[in-house]
């Protein structure tokens, strides 16, 4: 036997490793890391797989996409452990988080429909010289380090307090933070929202972030079609697993 081992159903870790484009080392990762299940070995102690392996390599794969390296992962230990229930709910989880990010692109649009380069569509300053960074960030659910730290990327541009020297945000900077927090959470880079900002302070200048918002739709139906891919081959491997542990207990 030995790293010859291709006969039957039996296969070595560069066979599962070149049908998916994988280093042999990667398939190894999976497998300690529980995405894969534990292998035999032969007498020598080289790793032998099966069938069900490759269906649990194009599972995890497949996920991937839709849900995430990490939560992808955590579905594929979950049904090698025998807790598919928790694999469904972290499969449910990215799910409701996919219709979250529905919602608020739908809130930006919604946002930019009404939205006039030179103020803000609604009254959100009640201070009639600004608001502080606290008052700000708790009503965005961030972190006043979160602000700061895009003010640093040029997100926003708060003038300071002449007595105390304390970061203002007037209505512009609160449009500001308002946009980049939302699309912070459609999952774009600081570097990506800064030219969005700079075109929405601009009159007349919303095509760039028009286009970001295209994309965004693009990205999130990529997702929920993934998602329907990943969805099949966990179906495939959970039956293919069941039969094994059948198999085993027959």
């Amino acid at each position: 036997m030995g790293q010859n081992l291709q006969s039957g159903d039996r296969l070595r870790p560069v066979d599962l490793a070149r049908g998916h484009g994988l280093s042999t080392q990667a398939v190894r990762n999976y497998e300690e890391a529980g995405i894969l299940p534990a292998a035999d070995r032969t007498p020598h102690g080289y790793r032998t797989y099966t069938p069900l392996h490759a269906r649990a390599l194009r599972a995890f794969l497949a996920l991937v996409p839709g849900h995430g390296h990490r939560t992808a992962a955590s579905v594929m230990r979950a049904v090698n452990e025998g807790s598919p229930d928790e694999a469904f709910r972290l499969v449910d989880e990215s799910h409701a988080q996919l219709l979250d990010d529905r919602r608020t692109l739908q809130a930006v649009e919604s946002a930019l429909r009404d939205l006039d380069p030179t103020a803000v569509s609604e009254p959100a300053v009640t201070e009639p010289g600004g608001t502080f960074i606290g008052p700000l960030a708790s009503g965005l659910g961030i972190r006043p380090a979160t602000l700061r730290k895009w003010e640093r990327a040029g997100l926003v541009r708060p003038s300071r307090d002449p007595q105390t020297g304390y970061r203002v945000y007037d209505e512009a900077d609160v449009r500001d933070a308002r946009l980049a927090h939302q699309l912070r959470r459609g999952g774009y880079l600081l570097e990506q929202i800064a030219p969005l900002i700079a075109q929405v302070r601009a009159a007349g200048g919303l095509e760039p972030l028009e286009a970001a918002l295209r994309d965004w739709h693009g990205r999130l139906s990529a997702r929920g079609r993934a998602m329907l891919t990943g969805a099949a081959e966990l179906e495939a491997y959970l039956r293919a697993h069941e039969r094994e542990r059948e198999r085993e207990r027959g």
